[in-house]
């Protein structure tokens, strides 16, 4: 009997230090996160510059490769089009249509809804000062994760035009994103400490 307790008193221990073993502290994964990023932006071949190149550039990155990094959101970002129509306006409020794609960098996972023609996701956003806040009403986003929307889809506002596809050379605004999980879902990205990456188009809706 004695031998037998022994024996299941060992199998406890083992078992309690492979938990603490598999265990992994928030900056333990924050750091997982950081060496993801670097590492997804050097097999991308990415060009990261800092804000003060990004203004002098008339608040554009240039060519595929340029991101800027944003210091107060920690978001990568890439502006493929600044869109046409016009900004929003302080204190307007209004309803935006986007497309996105949405790729886990730690896995690869995936999801969109750029493969329909007519799934959108919508969602209403307000500006109040350098203030932008929004929630999803409709679309994959909402199914997936909730009306919350990222704080990263909030960071490309002050520079793009949110404006109606209404002559023939008129484009959707664009922008491509490498997020933290600090500015990505909240109970994706956020809960997990994982760190994404986006490419999103954005239109005034109705």
């Amino acid at each position: 009997m004695r031998k037998i307790i022994y024996t299941l008193l060992a199998l406890t221990t083992l078992f309690s230090t492979t938990a603490c073993n598999d265990y992994e502290t928030y900056g333990e994964l924050k750091e997982k996160e950081r060496d993801n990023i670097e590492q997804f932006i050097n097999d991308s071949s990415f060009v990261i510059i800092g804000e003060d190149q990004f203004h002098s550039q008339g608040d554009m990155t240039i060519g595929d490769k340029q991101f800027v990094r944003l210091t107060k959101s920690g978001v990568y970002m890439q502006i493929v089009r600044k869109g046409c129509g016009e900004k929003i306006k302080d204190g307007e409020s209004l309803s935006v249509i986007c497309r996105f794609w949405e790729i886990s960098i730690q896995d690869a996972s995936e999801i969109t809804n750029t493969r329909m023609p007519f799934e959108l996701d919508v969602m209403n956003v307000s500006r109040n000062g350098s203030t932008y806040s929004a929630t999803f009403i409709e679309g994959l986003m909402l199914n997936q994760y909730g009306s919350s929307v990222p704080e990263a889809w909030l960071v490309p506002l002050p520079y793009i035009n949110i404006g109606r596809l209404v002559n023939p050379d008129d484009e959707t605004a664009r922008v491509k994103m490498i997020v933290p999980h600090s500015q990505g879902t909240t109970s994706n990205a956020k809960s997990n400490v994982k760190p994404y990456y986006y490419d999103i188009t954005f239109q005034r809706g109705r």
